[in-house]
C-alpha cells in the first residue's frame, strides 16, 4: 500500500501565530486542536507543527533546552495528546518538527559540555582551539552573521553555532549524540505522531579536519547584508556520513506504522542534487524539499527547470515542493511581478503548485492569498531582522498572526495584543470574510484540493513539460488519459492550440476560453483538461 504521504498535501502551522486561547498574545495547542476542523475542511491530508519544545525562545523555538517537553508558552503533554487525537479523528495525520543540527545553550549537556574539557558531556558538542594568533579554528560562517565560532572561555576552546551563538552544534560524530537523539524521536513517536519534519537535515555532520570553507562562485546572489554566501559550504555541511544517520532515523521510522519524514535542504550550490540524494531507494527521508522555488525567481522557465532537475537526478527520489513557509516573505508579496490583481495571481500559484509532481506544502494563510506584513523596526522579534535591519527585515513578516475574524481589533487570533502585529492588510484576507465568498482564494483552495484528490495523476502521476516561454507553463501529468495543466504567468492575453484536449467537467480555472481547438488564457488564467 502507497503512503498516504506521496503526493499528499501538509499544512504548516507555526503554533505562535495560529490562535490563542489564553488571551496571553501569543498561540497555543489548545488553539491549533479548537480549529483543526477548519484545516482538515480545507482537505489536506496533514498538519506540520513548527517547534513546540521547551526553549528560551531566541529563535522562536528552533533553540531547544527540552526535546521531551512542551514549553508553558503552548500548554502541556496532556494538550499535546489531545490534539493528536482530535487531528487522527478528523483524518489528519501530525508531523512535528525535530530541531537534531543544534540545541539551546540553555540545555543541560551544553552547560555541562562547556565547562571544561573532561566533563561528562565533554564530546557531545563541537569544540575546537584557536588558531596561534587566537582567531577561530576556520573560516566557516554562521548562517545569522559573524564567524561560526564562539569563544567559551571556561573550556578554552570555541564551540561551533551554525546559526544563533545561542545555538551551539551537536557532534553527531558522537554515537551518544546519535542514540540520544534518536531516542528523543522515538519519545514522540510513541506518542502517536505521523512524521517528522527535520530542521536543517543536511547541516548535522560537520568535516573533522575542520578544513576551510572555499569561495562561492554564485555569491553575487547572497541576499542583502549575508556573508553567509559567498562561501560554498562544503566542509561545514553536506558530509557523507550525514546520510548513515538519515538512514538510522529512516531505519526508527520503520519501526512504526506508516510514518513519513520530510528534510529542509539547505544549499545554494546543488540542492535538488542534495533533495534526490537524501530522498532515494526508499532507505533514507521520505521526501525533501530545498529553497529553489521559496526563491525571487518566478517563471515557466525556472519551474520547469527545478522540477526537470529533481526528478533527472534520481527517479527514486521523492519531492515536497512549497512556494511559502515561516522562513520566506510570502510569495504573493515575493513574486509582486506579473499579477493581474493579488487574489487573481494568488489562485492561479495554487493551481500551480497544487498540480505539481511531489508531495505539497502550504503555509497557514496561504490559503487566503494573505501578504506580507510591513513591520516597522520595533516590531521585529527575529534576530536576523533585528542585526540586519533594514537590509535584511528578517522573517516576522510572514509569521504575523493567522486573521479569523476580519472585523476584530486583533483579526480574531487573540483578545489581547499579540506578539506580532495584526494589521489592516492583513484583516482584509480573514477567513470568516472569505468563507461565504464563492469566489474567494479561500473557497478556491478547497476545490482545488478536493480536484487534486480526485484525480490520482495529480497526485502520483508523472510529470511532462510539453511547451514552456516566457508567459506560459504547459505541462501534463499520467501516461494514459493525462491531464493537461495550462498557465499564464503573464498580464497579456495567450492562445495556445489544444486541439487534442477537452475540459474536465466542473475542473477549477480562471479566465480561460475554450474555443473548439484553440484556447486563450486572460493574464493570470488557468485551465486544466484532458485527453480526448
Amino acid at each position: 500500500m502507497e503512503s498516504w504521504c506521496k503526493g499528499g498535501v501538509i499544512y504548516q502551522i507555526y503554533p505562535r501565530s495560529f490562535l490563542d486561547s489564553t488571551g496571553n498574545g501569543i498561540g497555543d495547542l489548545q488553539g491549533i486542536t479548537s480549529k483543526l476542523d477548519y484545516v482538515s475542511g480545507l482537505g489536506v491530508d496533514a498538519i506540520w507543527l513548527s517547534p513546540f519544545f521547551m526553549s528560551p525562545m531566541k529563535d522562536m523555538g528552533y533553540d531547544v533546552s527540552n526535546y521531551t517537553d512542551i514549553d508553558p508558552l503552548f500548554g502541556n503533554l496532556d494538550d499535546f495528546d489531545s490534539l493528536i487525537e482530535v487531528a487522527h479523528k478528523l483524518g489528519l495525520k501530525v508531523i512535528i518538527d525535530q530541531v537534531l543540527s543544534h540545541s539551546s545553550d540553555q540545555m543541560p549537556f551544553f552547560q555541562n559540555s562547556r565547562t571544561s574539557q573532561t566533563s561528562e558531556k565533554a564530546d557531545w558538542y563541537v569544540w575546537a582551539n584557536p588558531k596561534p594568533d587566537g582567531s577561530p579554528p576556520n573560516n566557516w560562517l554562521s548562517m545569522f552573521g559573524g564567524s561560526a565560532w564562539e569563544w567559551e572561555p571556561m573550556r578554552d576552546q570555541y564551540y561551533l553555532h551554525n546559526f544563533l551563538i545561542s545555538q551551539p552544534d551537536f557532534n553527531f560524530h558522537n554515537l551518544e549524540v546519535q542514540n540520544w537523539l534518536l531516542n528523543s524521536s522515538k519519545f514522540w513517536l510513541d506518542r502517536d505522531v505521523d512524521g517528522f519534519r527535520l530542521d536543517t537535515v543536511n547541516y548535522y555532520f560537520h568535516d573533522q579536519q575542520l578544513r576551510d570553507n572555499p569561495a562561492s562562485s554564485i555569491s553575487r546572489i547572497r541576499p542583502p547584508t549575508n556573508l553567509y554566501y559567498m562561501q560554498n559550504q562544503i566542509y561545514a555541511i553536506n558530509q557523507p556520513e550525514n546520510l548513515l544517520f538519515i538512514e538510522r532515523f529512516r531505519s526508527l521510522l520503520d519501526e512504526y506504522t506508516d510514518r513519513t519524514s520530510v528534510g529542509e535542504i539547505g544549499d545554494i550550490h546543488r540542492p535538488l542534487e542534495i533533495m534526490a540524494d537524501y530522498t532515494c531507494d526508499n532507505k533514507r527521508l521520505h521526501m525533501a524539499y530545498s529553497f529553489e522555488l521559496l526563491g525571487p525567481k518566478f517563471s515557466p522557465s525556472h519551474i520547469k527547470e527545478t522540477v526537470e532537475k529533481f526528478f533527472d537526478s534520481s527517479i527514486n527520489s521523492w519531492p515536497c515542493w512549497s512556494f511559502s513557509n515561516h522562513d520566506i516573505t510570502r510569495h504573493v508579496s515575493r513574486w509582486s511581478n506579473n499579477q493581474v490583481s493579488k487574489d487573481r495571481f494568488a489562485k492561479l500559484t495554487g493551481a500551480i503548485l497544487l498540480s505539481l509532481e511531489g508531495s505539497i506544502s502550504l503555509f497557514q494563510g496561504e490559503e487566503l492569498g494573505q501578504l506580507e506584513t510591513e513591520l516597522e523596526f520595533e516590531e521585529l522579534t527575529d534576530p536576523p531582522g533585528i542585526r540586519f535591519w533594514p537590509e535584511n527585515k528578517g522573517r516576522d513578516g510572514c509569521r504575523t498572526p493567522m486573521v479569523w475574524k476580519g472585523k476584530e481589533q486583533y483579526g480574531g487570533f487573540s483578545t489581547n495584543k499579540p506578539w506580532l502585529p495584526t494589521k489592516e492588510i492583513q484583516k482584509e484576507h480573514a477567513v470568516d470574510l472569505q468563507e461565504t465568498e464563492p469566489s474567494s482564494v479561500l473557497n478556491f483552495y478547497k476545490k482545488m484540493l478536493s480536484f487534486r484528490k480526485e484525480h490520482k495523476d495529480l497526485k502520483t502521476g508523472r510529470i511532462k513539460f510539453v511547451k514552456i516561454d516566457e508567459s506560459l507553463l504547459f505541462f501534463t501529468r499520467g501516461d494514459q488519459k493525462k491531464i493537461a495543466c495550462l498557465f499564464n504567468l503573464s498580464t497579456d492575453p495567450i492562445t495556445v492550440e489544444v486541439n487534442e484536449y477537452e475540459e474536465i467537467a466542473n475542473s477549477p480555472r480562471q479566465n480561460a476560453e475554450l474555443n473548439k481547438k484553440n484556447l486563450t488564457l486572460e493574464g493570470n488564467g488557468f485551465i486544466f483538461l484532458k485527453s480526448k
